[in-house]
This record gives structure tokens, sequence and C-alpha cells, in this order.
């Protein structure tokens, strides 16, 4: 059955003649689903063309009718296009601000994430899960012996580096499942050869660092956006408080910090209080001192970008809609102050310094950074049931996380003369 089945497939995915179009505007049944339909696709090694600004960042792929049946059985709108209209299409993108990016090969993607988390902790987790695009998971031990080479792209689940265990301390430092966590915590830094936590998490950032300097790719989101940067700034510093390591943070910390260190953020200071649930100034608006608009009044708005020009950003803002709906996390989103003046800004909220997400290259490699925890669950708390991704599968919050797993396998095509 397998031999016939790989046959079958081979004869007709070398028989293609037309045009399969997998719009994503207003009309696309489950967005979600169609970037798990363009994964599938580079898995077996066909090209996609993703017509960025074209009916809301459409997929355009050779016809092959394996293609068009998995996108049936999934419930990801398509339609067969002529030659005739494939030529409307090329003179409608060459005409406007549009562009092709050619995804030429599935990236291989990985998450970092402790192995004691649920799948629903992760907004990221969730998405690809429900897109069906397949992932890997490693922690600790496996970037320390230098796992990260074998992955194109990789997610920072929303993990605290600064080894405060997320700030938790006044309300959970008596549950077990904060005791078992600081537990596992400090037994990996001990395994690792360290007698902190937080200096662990901190030689991991430099790891990462690294990896990203090679050519990686990073993605994250809530508190693993703005204490990555934190930890890399804390190098040669102890700035946790003694109810996290034992020892006493180091004499005007904050004056010691080193920016050059970090990727997106700069001149910050820290909350040192372990009673403060928030770790600096970058979260705006700060999680011990929220501003709660409510749902209905909080969204943030896309940047426009040239597609001819800025591929990269336009790549990353795909959507169907331009405005979209705000959601929190320990880290909601960024000060504007406090961002480096070469970073990119593609999302920010227009009724305050919230920036909400941005993008930045390091050495040959990127990050990117999206504030807050799940797009569809304003305002999460621990505890809280995971989202079913079937009720919001035309997510835009969510098409902003899946942008990025296709932006590794991207080539702007280039253009005839």
């Amino acid at each position: 059955m397998k031999i016939l089945t790989a046959l079958f497939l081979t004869l007709h995915f070398l028989t293609a003649a037309d045009k399969l179009l997998i719009p994503m505007d207003q009309i696309q049944k489950d967005h979600l689903k169609a970037y798990g339909i363009a994964f599938w696709t580079l898995e077996k090694n066909i090209n996609i063309e993703w017509l960025l600004n074209y009916r809301g960042g459409s997929f355009l792929i050779d016809y092959y009718s394996p293609i068009a049946q998995e996108c049936r059985i999934r419930g990801v709108s398509y339609k067969k296009i002529s030659a005739n209209d494939l030529l409307d299409i090329y003179s409608e993108v060459e005409k406007n601000n549009m562009d092709i990016v050619l995804l030429e090969k599935a990236p291989k993607i990985a998450i970092y994430t402790p192995g004691n988390k649920q799948p629903w902790d992760d907004a990221v987790t969730l998405a690809l899960t429900y897109a069906e695009v397949p992932y890997e998971t490693l922690w600790d031990k496996e970037v320390f012996e230098g796992e990260l080479k074998k992955y194109d792209w990789l997610h920072l689940h929303h993990e605290d580096f600064t080894g405060q265990y997320g700030k938790f301390y006044r309300n959970y430092h008596t549950a077990q499942w904060y005791i078992e966590q600081q537990k596992k915590f400090e037994s990996m830094a001990k395994e690792l050869g360290f007698l902190t936590v937080h200096e662990q998490k901190k030689a991991l950032t430099r790891l990462i660092r690294t990896y990203v300097g090679n050519g990686g790719f990073i993605f994250a989101m809530c508190s693993a956006t703005d204490t990555y940067d934190i930890a890399l700034a804390e190098e040669g510093l102890d700035a946790a408080h003694h109810v996290f390591d034992g020892t006493p943070i180091t004499p005007n910390v904050n004056s010691k910090l080193n920016y050059k260190n970090t990727f997106a953020f700069t001149d910050f200071s820290l909350m040192t209080d372990p009673m403060v649930y928030e770790f600096s100034d970058i979260d705006f608006p700060p999680s011990h001192n929220p501003i709660t608009r409510g749902a209905e009044a909080d969204y943030f708005t896309l940047f426009e970008f040239s597609a001819k020009y800025d591929p990269v950003p336009t790549m990353l803002t795909q959507n169907h809609v331009s405005v979209i709906k705000g959601f929190m996390g320990q880290t909601t989103g960024f000060n504007r102050d406090k961002i480096k003046k070469h970073v990119v800004i593609m999302g920010e909220d227009p009724a305050s310094p919230q920036v909400k997400y941005l993008h930045g290259n390091y050495g040959q490699g990127t990050y990117t950074f999206l504030g807050g925890h799940d797009p569809e669950d304003y305002q999460h708390f621990v505890g809280d049931p995971p989202t079913d991704l079937s009720l919001h599968r035309n997510s835009p919050g969510y098409r902003l996380i899946l942008n990025n797993i296709l932006f590794p396998a991207a080539r702007k095509k280039e253009r005839k003369t």
C-alpha cells in the first residue's frame, strides 16, 4: 500500500499544469490550516510563491490533485488558476505594493520549553498543533549539548531567562507546582555545572545569541522577549533577589547593565523586588500595574511596508486585516522608549507608547518579538483552559505567529528584465 501511495503521489506531482491559489483574504475558511498546507507542500519539495499583499498574502502553487485533496480534507479554501488568470495575478502584483517571495524548503522547527509544560501553556505550540505543522522540543540540556544547530527556527516558550521563576513568588511560592519547578530548574543548573539558576540561564541566552549570529531565526512571545534581553544585559551580575538564589543582588545593579549585549532593548531599569510582578520597565503596560481598557477597546495596528523593497517585514505582517485586537501577558508589549533605534517596529498601539510586534537582525540571523500571551485569550491566567483554535481559525493574531514559521523558507524571487 505504501509503495502504491508513493507511486500515486509521484505521478501526480510530475504532471502539474495549472496553478492552485490558496487565498488568504476574508474568503479563506481556515487561515491557520492554510499555513499547514503550505508547510506540507514544502515538505514534498514543491516550491510555493508567497504573493505578498495580494489578497492577504496568498499562496500560489503548481496544481497537483493531492494538494487540492489535502486542502479539502483540512477545510482550506483554494481555487484552480488558468494561464490567463495567472497573467492577471502577476500583472496586479507588478503594478501595486505587492511582490512574490519564493518558499523553497520546509524549515526544521524547535520549541524551547521545559518538559513539564502543557501544550496549551503556549500559543505557538497551539498554533503549530492546530495547523498540523511538525516541530520538536528541547530545553536547557539539549541547548548546552549543541542541538540548536539542527534547527532553522527556534521559538522561545514564555520562559523567564532571569532565573526568577517568572516573578510568581508573591502569589505562588507555596504552590506545589512552583516548588517543583524551582527544584527542577535548580537540578538542571547543577547538572550543567552552575551554582545558580540565573547564571545557567544567562549562559543559555548567550548560546542562543550565537545560534542567531550564525544564521538562526528566533521568535519569542510574552516574557521570553524582555527577559531574554535582560539576561544578556546582566552578564557578570547578580540581579536575582536572595529568595531566588540565596545570595545578595549586585550593588547598584541597574547602573552596571550592559545594553551592548542585547538584541532589541536598551536603557531599561530592573525591578528586583520579588513581591513585584514585573521584570523591568520594558513591559508596557506594566504587569504589576496594568492599564485595563477591556478587550473591546484594546487593539494594535500593523505597519504597511514596501513589499518590493522591504520583503522581510512585509512577510511577517501578512494578514487579512490591519487592525488586530490586543491581548495581555506577563509581557504585554514593549515601551517604545526602550527599543533600540535599528529595530523594525511592525505593530503598535496607536493610543499608547506600546509596541506590540518588532523584528531585527543579529549577525546572519534574525529575532522577532511579539508581546502578549495568547491572541485569542485576552487576559490569560495560570490554570486557564486551553484555547480551542477551531473556534478561531481566522485569527489575525495567530496569523502573525504562523507568518514566522514560513519566513526561513523564503527567497525573494528575482525579477525578469
